[in-house]
């Protein structure tokens, strides 16, 4: 049964890959939308077994890489991270497969963009069931790949081209880095095997264990969960790698929400998680990923509010909402960014899945300036799209509150200057998070319509079968945090057992419910709040104030400011890239490509010697004396050899003349057979 959770998904997409062309896009739709819920239908068996019964599974397939010290062999790993993974992964890709089969219909290549699907799927469940580091790394490049065959999908648009190729780059520089940290890992614990990692761990994590790299020493364990961070960083699009996730979204709509749902930026969060014995040891670590998450929420947040492609929009809180589950692992709450991965999967998988129905009815525009008033035509939509929002920014007793809140009440009861520094941060974030999501909402919904009368007219709401997953995903962006809450983060749970580890030294021993103290804990909500009044305000009252705030100067600038990402891009391309690409032309290709290695390599040889003959011949003038001085210096050269042979014989081997003269007799034997 476990094995089928992993395999079904490929086997969907296999069959769709393969007889795609004789099953037509409604049977393989079909196919591999049957083979992806009954892997969820597999999965919530094995939750049961697994995380409800306490009964951890461990399957030891086939040797794999097996080389002395080297053992990586083909094993699954099913225990309480792992089925809540299976769960989320399986559930929302079940969905997007349904969504998708309305969604693509009128596509011709729709069969194709089922198979890519599965194999998203496929990848993501290898990462988060690998018992060893680089089974988990296979997967981490499956889903690298996938994200790159579905954002890419439609691949005759340019656009798409580039983000394609952009999100794959980016990605390779955190994959180099989990590399290194996998190398590492091997190199001081000589194991890539999960469980035999963690329980050496402890006895590697004094100081005098480094690594060496130019001559200085580090601390070992400081360096691998930094460089393990980085593939963290990559994968999660937190900043500085983030720049990938929101082109990402010129691919279609299903392909959004599942990355940004359940696969592909889950998996550094999950890596972390996973890693947790380890990253438990360093403190210096740990402080690293606690201000790259908070200042990931804050710059994402704050990217978002001037966005205004649709999806680019829900793209930036999905980025801001993995800085929180990021610095949430760096105050050492593994269960509480798990608990909010899983709650952010049900109502950005709404989010998205809802944009997506918006941009089906308009004609697929995503500009919101080309939208507005569609509250009237779109009314399930609408409603579909309000849950998730109020979910995304915590408001009281929706999915979302019950663990962003919680990670920020123990951000601040850590009381040390990482965690009052992400509290801060991260309470910010929420004002931003709630007026870029209102925002939405008016432009979208509620605003007087600026759209074209022909995508008026055509305009229809969520077909049944693009209903049905929207439904299920508002009910647990309503219902999840609220079920899960006791068992996943509750006082005392036992519900993780084994799967994360934290240190003594590193709990929060208060409960933060208890500790916290009341203003602290409102200040999400009147933040959350005050987001939605200002974004009221702004788009609907202070029309005038706004209008001459953007023509000012100082305006000016800040909305070009916020518009333009930061500016990461344009920094990225003069200073980076550009010097990249530079180095790759002058250097690369015209000093190595076509210098040194044309004139050193086969073909400059060949050709160095070619012109050799050609001035050798020419000494063949036919006069006698010619020759006879030619015979007079190689007699002079061969009693010199013979003169100084034992100073030669001192540096060459005398067994390469040997060599030199059985191959010599042989060759001339070899062509007096052939000629005879």
């Amino acid at each position: 049964m476990y094995l089928l959770i992993v395999t079904l998904p490929l086997l969907g997409s296999c069959v769709a890959g393969a007889f795609g062309r004789f099953l037509s896009s409604r049977g393989t739709a079909i196919v591999t939308s049957t083979c992806v819920s009954l892997s969820f239908i597999l999965s919530l068996i094995a939750f049961y077994e697994v995380a409800l019964e306490a009964s951890a599974c461990y399957i030891k397939m086939a040797p794999w890489i097996f080389s002395e010290m080297f053992d990586a062999s083909w094993g699954f790993f099913f225990d309480s991270l792992t089925v809540i993974m299976l769960i989320v992964v399986t559930f929302v890709s079940s969905l997007v497969h349904i969504y998708s089969i309305s969604y693509m219909f009128e596509d011709p290549h729709s069969p194709r963009f089922m198979c890519y699907l599965s194999i998203f799927t496929f990848s993501m469940l290898m990462l988060v069931t690998g018992d060893n580091s680089i089974q988990l790394f296979l997967g981490w490049e499956g889903v690298g790949l996938a994200s790159y065959l579905l954002i890419n999908f439609w691949f005759t648009r340019l656009q798409a081209n580039k983000a394609a190729i952009k999100a794959m780059l980016v990605n390779r520089v955190g994959d180099f880095g989990l590399a290194l940290g996998i190398m590492g890992r091997f190199t001081i614990f000589q194991t890539v095997d999960f469980s035999t990692l963690f329980a050496c761990v402890s006895a590697f994590s004094e100081p005098y264990h480094y690594l060496i790299f130019c001559n200085m020493k580090f601390h070992a364990i400081t360096v691998i969960c930094i460089l393990l961070f980085i593939g963290a960083v990559g994968k999660s699009a937190q900043i500085g790698l983030h720049t990938w996730l929101p082109d990402a979204m010129e691919g279609p709509t299903p392909v959004s929400a599942l990355i940004h749902a359940a696969t592909m930026v889950t998996a550094g969060v999950f890596m972390i998680a996973r890693c947790s014995p380890l990253f438990e040891y360093p403190p210096n670590a740990l402080i690293v990923i606690t201000f790259v998450g908070a200042m990931t929420s804050f710059f994402a947040a704050t990217t978002g509010i001037l966005q205004n492609d649709l999806k680019r929009v829900i793209a930036y809180s999905t980025c801001s909402q993995l800085g929180y589950m990021i610095f949430a692992c760096g105050i050492s709450n593994y269960s509480v960014s798990v608990f909010h991965l899983m709650n952010h999967a049900f109502f950005k998988a709404l989010l998205f899945l809802s944009a997506g129905s918006v941009i089906h009815a308009m004609s697929d525009e995503q500009d919101m300036r080309k939208m507005g008033g569609l509250a009237s035509l779109l009314p399930f939509t609408y409603a579909m799209m309000f849950i998730g929002s109020l979910s995304l920014i915590g408001f009281p007793f929706c999915t979302g509150f019950y663990s962003k809140d919680v990670i920020l009440e123990l951000a601040y009861t850590k009381y040390t200057i990482s965690g009052n520094f992400a509290f801060w941060l991260g309470s910010v974030s929420v004002f931003f998070t709630s007026y870029h999501s209102f925002r939405l909402l008016f432009l979208t919904f509620l605003a007087p319509t600026n759209s074209f009368k022909q995508d008026i007219l055509q305009c229809h709401d969520a077909p049944i079968l693009m209903a049905i997953p929207l439904i299920f995903l508002a009910f647990g962006s309503i219902f999840a945090g609220y079920l899960a809450k006791d068992m996943m983060i509750g006082l005392g749970t036992n519900f993780w057992a084994n799967s994360l580890f934290v240190l003594p030294k590193n709990e929060i021993i208060a409960e933060s419910e208890f500790a916290t103290p009341t203003i602290i804990k409102l200040i999400p909500i009147l933040f959350s709040t005050l987001g939605a009044f200002v974004a009221y305000n702004i788009n609907f009252v202070a029309n005038q104030f706004i209008f001459a705030l953007k023509t000012s100067t100082l305006g000016n600038r800040l909305y070009c400011f916020l518009n333009k990402r930061w500016f990461f891009d344009k920094v990225f391309n003069d200073f980076i890239v550009r010097s990249f690409l530079r180095f790759g032309y002058e250097v690369s290709f015209k000093v190595l490509d076509k210098g040194a290695i044309e004139i050193l390599g086969p073909y400059g040889i060949s050709y160095t010697f070619r012109k050799l003959a050609k001035q050798i011949s020419k000494l063949q003038s036919g006069f006698v004396y010619h020759y006879a001085f030619v015979m007079l210096i190689g007699l002079t050269i061969f009693i010199t050899i013979i003169g100084l042979w034992d100073f030669i014989s001192f540096w060459v081997d005398n067994r390469l003349y040997f060599i030199y003269i059985v191959s010599f007799l042989f060759i001339h034997f070899e062509r007096d057979i052939s000629t005879n």
